[in-house]
């Protein structure tokens, strides 16, 4: 399959995908050297929450090759929605051939199909092929303008 057929195989995941899906969020922990707690049971959590409608997953590829989770949630200063992407990964043996882009891109527009006005994401200062991808794609991590302030994600566990 070309690489163009690839990107054009970007849908929704059905409960039914959500052992690929948990595969996939598992390789994608365990490439980073983050905690996973197993493809088995992330695959039952993914099926709980897509069955719930509490979250949305599209993956590419013919096998699949890349997944992104959307988590959509209302607007505190607008009547719309914004959507944040949780998860973006592609499979390293799949990269550069425009999957994270087909990805990105079809979060974008299905977002604006369900109304959302704004989309999130974060990803580590290391990440220079992400930071690329989410830039080149008109994401920005300033607070408007291009001289503004960096903006910063912060997280902790509770």
């Amino acid at each position: 399959m070309s690489a163009s057929e690839d990107i054009a195989a970007v849908r929704l995941a059905t409960v039914a995908d959500a052992d690929l899906v948990g595969r996939l969020l598992h390789d994608f922990s365990r490439e980073f050297d983050e905690p996973t707690p197993g493809a088995a049971r992330l695959a039952e959590r993914v099926r709980q929450l897509l069955a719930d409608g509490e979250i949305t997953v599209l993956v590419v590829g013919s096998e699949p090759g890349g997944v992104a989770i959307l988590h959509f949630r209302p607007s505190l200063s607008t009547a719309a929605s914004e959507c944040y992407v949780s998860e973006l990964y592609v499979v390293p043996a799949r990269r550069r051939r425009g999957l994270g882009r087909g990805l990105l891109d079809a979060a974008v527009e299905l977002a604006r199909d369900r109304g959302a006005d704004q989309m999130d994401l974060a990803t580590s200062e290391d990440n220079l092929a992400a930071r690329s991808l989410y830039e080149s794609a008109g994401f920005s991590n300033r607070e408007g303008t291009a001289d503004s302030p960096v903006m910063y994600f912060y997280e902790r566990e509770l």
